[in-house]
This record gives structure tokens, sequence and C-alpha cells, in this order.
């Protein structure tokens, strides 16, 4: 005899894996951890670009035997000529793509070409400025050098990438909107090509929807989408209804438009061949275009290096005034140094957040409920000059470190906090747009004024309003901008409530 309430283990099982389908993978990766493999074609390119400076430095120092600052140009140009062109050679041939069914053989083919070009424009520059006998000799003794080295590289880069393949780090999540006949050819051929991942449906007319598609299961309406947990993980968002009914195709679009994810349209449905050439554009491409159209993986890729080589020098010099601050937040009042507070980061993602403990631990508000007012009684006296100095944001400089904050970006709201009665999130349509991006510890809003609580609906506007005019604008100047201009704005800014 057993228990009413008892399910057995395979029943439960059998239950869940109904609830996650089969194109769910068992461990869910959200999109800011899997960024880093995605923009790893950008690593790989400025790893060639070392080796090949360094290793055209080393040629024309052993093979013209003559001190680096004792050269000439004549003999130095065709080495960095070389070295350009072969630059350019490895970006145009698509060396960065490492498609899924690309061979091996095809991309060490491609390679080879490449030093061949490389090696030409070598020969070519030489002989226009005036050769020598000795030119063919220095040429191939570069060009074996470079391709050696190019080879050893790109062969890490290789298995690198189908390790990523592998793990799953590399295969798209989606979700779709539309328990429609196009869903279900589309998730047919993804089952079959077993390359992308769909994490479930949401249909705009849920209350005629069947309870999956093909196994995959129908998680809510279009709205329910819009707070759904599923987010912070997908990659895509696939509306596939019949693209003829525009009315509803544009209600559906303009309902999605709230949230960061990037939305897409099926075209052509009911062709195979268009649903097979589309699932296999976003699988075969993972890593991030070097040529892309946009330059947001660029960005994306250029700030996280940003963010490394400025955060780990400000944190080591840093280290002796946080532990004075942890000493002082220690010795004021009982309690943990740090707080933590669940808050949003990239595509909705939830994240800690460090700051040094400002409050009295028992009136500590993790959901910022109750925003801080003047002279609030829950502060205490350290927290009150850490506060007013925004020293107790430095333990953020680990959230950048570990990739879920940047240095300069939308500052992060606790999740669920409240503007009034009402949560913020719900007062402005735009504001998941500011989760494009990854948050900051320091903004283009903060420093224009719009930092500490958000007491009313157009606080929060023109918060979001400035996020995303920042976004829109993000640049490596403009970030600089904002860094020099944070410290003396926090302290100069008399009126901001902390």
């Amino acid at each position: 005899m057993t228990d009413a309430g008892y399910v057995p283990a395979d029943i439960a099982e059998a239950e869940a894996q109904l609830r996650r389908g089969p194109l769910r993978p068992e461990q869910l990766l959200s999109v800011r951890k899997r960024q880093g493999r995605r923009l790893g074609a950008h690593g790989f390119r400025a790893f060639d670009v070392l080796f090949l400076s360094v290793a055209t430095a080393v040629a024309i120092r052993l093979l013209i035997e003559q001190p680096l600052l004792r050269t000439t140009v004549g003999e130095d140009l065709p080495f960095v000529v070389g070295a350009l062109f072969l630059v350019r050679l490895l970006r145009s041939a698509g060396l960065y793509r490492f498609g899924r069914n690309e061979r091996l053989a095809s991309h060490a083919a491609r390679l080879v070409a490449c030093i061949v070009g490389a090696m030409l424009a070598w020969v070519a520059t030489r002989g226009l400025i005036g050769g020598t006998q000795m030119s063919i000799r220095r040429s191939l003794r570069w060009a074996a050098v470079c391709g050696l080295g190019l080879a050893a590289l790109h062969l890490l880069w290789w298995l690198i990438v189908k390790r990523w393949r592998r793990q799953g780090w590399l295969t798209p999540n989606v979700v779709i909107v539309g328990a429609t006949t196009y869903a279900e050819g589309l998730i047919m051929e993804a089952i079959t090509s077993t390359d992308m991942h769909v994490l479930g449906i949401f249909d705009d007319r849920a209350a005629r929807s069947p309870k999956a598609v093909l196994g995959v299961p129908v998680l809510g309406d279009t709205d329910a989408l819009l707070s759904h947990k599923i987010t912070p993980f997908v990659d895509l968002i696939v509306v596939a209804v019949d693209p003829l009914a525009t009315e509803r195709v544009r209600a559906i679009t303009a309902r999605l438009a709230v949230l960061p994810n990037p939305v897409t349209l099926i075209f052509d449905p009911n062709n195979a061949a268009g649903r097979a050439a589309a699932i296999a554009q976003l699988a075969d491409a993972p890593l991030s275009p070097l040529n892309a159209t946009t330059d947001t993986d660029r960005n994306a890729f250029a700030k996280r290096v940003q963010d490394l080589v400025i955060g780990v020098p400000m944190l080591i010099v840093l280290t002796p005034l946080l532990m004075l601050v942890a000493l002082a937040v220690r010795l004021d009042s009982a309690g943990p140094v740090f707080f933590r507070q669940r808050r949003h980061g990239f595509n909705n993602e939830e994240i800690n957040v460090w700051k040094f403990r400002s409050m009295r631990h028992a009136a500590a508000d993790a959901k910022a409920e109750r925003q801080v007012t003047a002279n609030d009684d829950r502060v205490t006296r350290v927290g009150r000059v850490l506060r007013s100095t925004s020293l107790d944001e430095l333990p953020q400089l680990f959230n950048v470190i570990h990739g879920e904050m940047s240095l300069v970006g939308p500052r992060p709201h606790a999740i669920g906090m409240k503007t009034g009665d009402v949560e913020s999130a719900r007062l402005v349509a735009e504001y998941a747009h500011r989760h494009r991006i990854k948050p900051g510890m320091t903004g283009w809003a903060a420093i224009k004024g719009s930092r500490g609580p958000l007491n009313e609906a157009a606080e929060v506007s023109k918060r979001v309003a400035l996020d995303v005019d920042y976004i829109d604008r993000q640049s490596f100047w403009l970030d600089l901008n904002i860094m020099v201009r944070t410290v003396p704005g926090m302290l100069g800014d008399r009126h901001a409530v902390r």
C-alpha cells in the first residue's frame, strides 16, 4: 500500500521530461554564460594577430640580422605588408567561422592559400622597392614560421569549438510564438537535425492552443512570455504565424518589443528546404561573425576586454581600501560585511549583486520594496558615509570580473523594486530594453543625476530613456568619458538620496 500523495520516481521523471519536451537540454545555460563562447571568434583572431606581430618582429631580427631599431624601412616593409595582408586574408577566407559541417581539411586548405597569398604580397612589395637575391628565401622562411604557428593555433581553435559544440554551448535556444502548423514544421526539422533547442511555445490564442506540439510544451500565452523565467536563456524568439496575417503579426511583434530578446518571423514556412536552411543558418554560425552588419558582438567582446584590463588592476589597487571599509562595517554594527541582492542583469538574467552592507542587518530590504529616503533610520552611521560616496558599490568589481556586470552600463535594479505601490518595471514599456547590455557599476544615467530611489513614474521614464540612449551610443570613448566623470559627478551630487 502506498500513500495517496506518493509519485514513483520513474513517473515523476517522465512528467518532468514531458514538461521539458524533446528539444530542451538537460542543463539550461543563460545567454550571458554562453556569450563568452559565442564571442570566441574575436578572441581567436586577437591571438592570431598577436602571434603574427611577434613572429614578424622576430623574423625581421633574425633574417635581416640587424636590431629592429637599426633596420631600414625598405627591409621592414615587406614583412609588415605581408603580415597585414595575411590578417586580412584570414578574416576574408572565413577562417573564424568554424562552420558546423566544415571539415578540418577544408579549413587547412584555406589557411595554406592565405599563407601563399601573404607570401606573394611580401615578394611583390619587395620587388616594388627594389628586390634582392635573398627576397624569395626570406619570404619562404617568414611564411613557414607564420604558417606553422597559425596551423597549430587553428588546430587548437578547431578542437575548442568542437568541444563547445559537444557540450551544447553553441546550440541556439529558441522559443516559438504560435502553436501553429508552421511551428510544427519548424520543430520537426529541429528534431531531425538536432541543431536547435526549442525550449517551449507561447501562443497569443492560448485558449484554443494544444498543450504541446510534437512534444514541445505550450508554456502560456504571449503575456506569460513577457515575465517568464525562461527568457534569460533564450537566444531568439521565433514568431511562427502566417506572415500574411499582418494584423496578428504586428500585434505580436509590438507586444514582444518590450523584451530584450531578439525576435524574428518565419518566412516561407511551408517550404521544407527553407525551414532547413533557416535552422542550418542558426546552427552553422554559432560564433559571432567578424564582419557583422552591426557592431553589437564586437562591442560586447571589446567591452569584456575593457572590463578585465581596467577592472582587475582596479581591484588590486583598491584592495587595501576594501579591507578598511570591511573593517569599518564590521565594527559599526552587527551583521555580515557584505549585502547581496538579486537584481536583473543582461537579458533579464537574475544575478547576485555585491555591496558593502550599509543598513542594519535586521532591516535589510532585499527586494527594495521600500526605497531609501533622507535620514532613513535603517542606514547605519558608516552606511551613510558609504552611500554618500558610493563606496558601498565597490564590491561589484567582483561581479564585473566574473562577467555578470560591466564597469559601465545601466545600473541594475532590484527584482520587484517598487515606485510607490507599483513595480517599477511595469511603469515604462521600454523598461526591459535596459537589459540588452550588461548592467554597470556606473552609467550614463548615474552621471546625469538619475541615481538613487525612483519615487515617481516620470523618474523611472527618465532613467530608462537615459539607459536606452547609452545602449544606442555605447563605445569605448563614451565608457571612458563616463568613468572619468563618475567620481566628481557623484561626490558633487548633493541632491541624490542613497
